[in-house]
């Protein structure tokens, strides 16, 4: 069975990080910063990072419209933290100009567990797995609202945030508002992988 191609977009964020547990789930990975980088790609990671620099970034390098045309496609893509509120279809509290590729019928809050020094680790129940996840949050957005269509597969265990929404999935595209990249559990990216 061949390998699949993923790309993890380049132009901000954790892109080692998710190259190397990806590559440790049996993919193959291109970073990609320009539009021709798409071609082939079975799959694509939108890393934490910055989301209004991202958008503008993306702009930018021209890579918005390509890679939002390649979403609405169907190309499946796996957002953290800051690719969580590039995939939302709504922000609640957008910087100026902020644009999101869309797909996910989520509203989202950015910044919602506070700042920098507000960062904080917690262990989540995954939907479908037995075992508690471990989740490292940095600066991250929560789901205040979800669609009917979108599937809530993790949510906040304790605390002031409890019950709040850190992990969704709509069809093809999976996000979460914490990084998994940034822990040697793989099993976001597998999870990911199993929907190509």
């Amino acid at each position: 069975m061949s390998r699949p191609l993923i790309g993890v977009l380049a132009l901000q964020g954790d892109v080692r990080e998710h190259a190397s547990a990806l590559g440790r789930c049996g993919a193959d990975v291109r970073p990609v910063r320009r539009p021709a980088e798409l071609d082939g790609l079975q799959g694509i990671v939108l890393p934490g990072g910055e989301s209004t620099t991202m958008s503008k970034l993306a702009v930018a390098f021209g890579m918005f419209e390509p890679l939002r045309d390649r979403l609405r496609d169907g190309l499946p893509a796996l957002g953290t933290c800051a690719g969580m509120i590039m995939l939302a279809d709504r922000i609640l509290d957008p910087r100026s100009g902020q644009q999101t590729f869309g797909g996910l019928d989520i509203t989202v809050r950015r910044n919602a567990f506070g700042r920098q020094i507000d960062s904080f680790e917690s262990d989540l129940d995954f939907v479908g797995d037995a075992d508690p996840l471990h989740a490292v949050f940095i600066r991250a957005p929560w789901v205040e609202e979800a669609g009917d269509d979108v599937a809530v597969l993790a949510r906040v265990r304790s605390g002031p945030a409890a019950g709040r929404i850190v992990a969704v999935q709509q069809g093809p595209l999976m996000a979460t508002s914490f990084h998994p990249e940034v822990t040697d559990d793989d099993r976001i990216h597998r999870a990911f992988l199993n929907l190509i």
